[in-house]
């Protein structure tokens, strides 16, 4: 079926798999190896680009935004598919190696492995220095405001964004990569995107982005549970607490606003024996969210890397999740 792709002769094992799941694994070996560098043109920031003057035309165009909210996501997420799309496209007149590169490729960008770690690990570097430093490179990977929080908050804000990323910047992608390539992967980056842009509930956004938030709620919702599992699992591996990761799942996994988010920061929380949640303070306000976890002892800086390894073996785990299911189908 997928002979077209590949020369007739190669191991039977090159055959065993779609094209897209190849394409999945490549690019999952890509992320881990090279991140996300700085010169190359991710599509994320062209979208981002879109997503930000998509936003001030229909500003100017609506004045009530809750009407142009679904334009926005429709166009956005449609636009990203397309655009994958026709990328394939374009690669598969040159013939089947091009295209399988192209699909390698964007599977690649719609994976974030080792810039999610990369910039934790800079946490702690930053904290080795000052807390100062620690509050501004926090800030990279939080929405939140950073400029009072304490060592202690620093870390529980890192493993947050670790753990929550886990699923929409890991999990979650390489699910749609492998339901439907890297145009279903595009999609999702796509939804994933708006949501980190536009979906907050302050007054700024919440009439403009509830569609998009809504979207991402629903596109990580079996995500979020798969990743909760997986990093109970992967707690084993890393020889950490996979018991108190499971038992607080049970426990605290509807404990924030979110559907979806509590899920992974649950089972972060419970391997490291932490307490994540509390008050934080977003766009100059305190918002409340209930805790998550036991306080068995103080976050540290070297629970980061725990999280990191957690990161690390979710994503293994996931690779052979697919690989397995594939196998079998």
């Amino acid at each position: 079926m997928y002979s077209g792709y590949f020369a007739k002769g190669e191991s039977a094992l090159i055959h065993w798999f779609p094209p897209h799941i190849w394409a999945l694994l490549a690019g999952l070996l890509l992320d881990i190896i090279v991140g996300d560098p700085e010169w190359f043109p991710h599509p994320v920031r062209g979208l981002g680009l879109f997503i930000r003057r998509m936003e001030i035309l229909l500003r100017k165009c609506f004045r009530n935004l809750r009407f142009a909210a679904p334009i926005l996501t429709a166009s956005t997420v449609l636009l990203s598919m397309l655009f994958a799309a026709l990328l394939i496209w374009l690669a598969g007149l040159f013939g089947a190696a091009p295209r399988f590169i192209m699909m390698a490729l964007l599977s690649w960008t719609c994976v974030s492995v080792k810039n999610l770690a990369d910039e934790a690990k800079d946490v702690v570097r930053a904290l080795a220095v000052s807390v100062e430093a620690g509050r501004k490179q926090v800030a990279r990977i939080v929405g939140r405001d950073t400029a009072a929080l304490t060592r202690e908050e620093i870390v529980k804000a890192a493993i947050e964004s670790v753990s929550e990323n886990t699923t929409d910047g890991v999990i979650a992608p390489l699910l749609f990569l492998a339901l439907g390539g890297p145009i279903a992967g595009f999609g999702f980056k796509a939804a994933s995107t708006l949501d980190s842009m536009v979906g907050y509930m302050d007054d700024q956004y919440r009439d403009v982005g509830w569609s998009s938030a809504r979207l991402d709620d629903l596109l990580n919702w079996i995500p979020a549970r798969l990743t909760a599992a997986l990093m109970c699992a992967a707690a084993f591996l890393a020889r950490l607490d996979a018991r108190g990761a499971w038992r607080v799942v049970k426990r605290d996994h509807a404990n924030h606003s979110s559907p979806n988010c509590a899920w992974s920061e649950a089972a972060a929380a419970g391997a490291l024996h932490i307490q994540l949640g509390g008050t934080h303070m977003y766009f100059g306000k305190p918002i409340y969210k209930p805790t998550i976890g036991n306080d068995d002892h103080a976050p540290k800086p070297d629970d980061i890397g725990e999280a990191n390894r957690l990161l690390y073996w979710s994503a293994a785990l996931m690779a052979m999740l697919i690989i397995i299911i594939w196998g079998i189908l």
